[in-house]
């Protein structure tokens, strides 16, 4: 049982690797900027990024890659959480992308603007002259992200090998790169969904109501239960009906779907996690079901 006033020993030694992170990547780096999606993992992400550098306020941007598919909840949060924090927040748009010709917008009743984001995060990348980019990325999430070092090599295309990246030996973070390039940086790469649950109850970090069930109107299609939105077509059989379900990512609503559940409190949250004999993205996101290797074809791209 976690002890909301304290954090278990593993929650320590993760906390304090996560901000041993984010200092070397500061102290290596000239301008990095922290990728922010609104969701559990960013959310925790923050929070660390800013208990890095207290009494100092947090020295870099967040930057949310927006699909302009959002869930609603989300962009409140997050527009609530940079007012109160005085942060300074990029909002790379997809559809900026879309109207400028440089993606193409998707079509038909499973188009999903998810993989355009990679060109949108590339181009804002450059243009903002980021040599790191923080994200939330977990080994335990994929098994292309298990493939991750923490700071995680791009070329200047902004593309991942897995197979020319950097040694990391006792957590030395080989920082050096040539100009164009970039790093990804994962302080959160050795977490598991249980840690990040365990850890948001030990520190009382605030979540979207998206991720405690309660009755919300789904519709099902390929066994995912997903919220009826006009970024949605549904076909005719695909009826909408009310469920007990909650959310398990938050990403883009037309590949994200939510799973039966009656965890309705951050402790029955975390007993239902524990309890899970699936991952987060094998449960509920649509864009990994398209091959085994639909996350790495997307990393090696430049995805996340």
């Amino acid at each position: 049982m976690v002890n909301r006033e304290s954090k278990p020993i593993h929650l320590l030694a993760l906390e304090a690797e996560a901000i041993f992170v984010f200092r070397e990547m500061y102290h290596e780096m000239s301008k990095p900027v922290l990728l922010f999606s609104g969701g559990k993992d960013s959310l925790v992400l923050l929070h660390l990024a800013q208990k890095a550098f207290r009494p100092a306020a947090m020295p870099f941007a967040i930057m949310h890659v927006d699909t302009g598919h959002n869930f609603p909840e989300i962009i409140a949060l997050r527009d609530q959480i940079v007012r109160e924090n005085k942060i300074d927040l990029i909002v790379a748009s997809v559809q900026k992308s879309i109207d400028e010709g440089r993606v193409m917008d998707p079509t038909g009743l499973r188009a999903s603007r998810n993989r355009l984001q990679t060109v949108t995060l590339l181009d804002a990348l450059k243009d903002y002259g980021f040599d790191a980019a923080v994200g939330g990325g977990r080994r335990d999430e994929d098994r292309a992200r298990a493939k991750e070092r923490v700071f995680s090599h791009r070329d200047v295309d902004g593309q991942w090998n897995p197979k020319n990246q950097r040694l990391e030996l006792w957590s030395l973070y080989n920082g050096r790169i040539n100009p164009g390039e970039h790093f990804r940086v994962f302080p959160l790469s050795n977490w598991t969904e249980l840690d990040v649950w365990e850890y948001i109850r030990a520190q009382n970090i605030r979540m979207p109501d998206l991720y405690f069930a309660k009755k919300r109107s789904v519709f099902e299609r390929d066994g995912m239960l997903y919220a009826p939105s006009s970024f949605i077509k549904q076909l005719p059989h695909e009826k909408v009906f009310e469920e007990m379900v909650r959310f398990r990512t938050i990403g883009d609503m037309t590949c994200t779907g939510a799973v039966r559940s009656n965890a309705t409190t951050i402790d029955s949250v975390v007993n239902e996690v524990a309890s899970a004999r699936v991952t987060e993205r094998g449960a509920t996101r649509a864009d990994d079901r398209t091959s085994d290797a639909a996350m790495e074809d997307r990393k090696r791209e430049g995805y996340f």
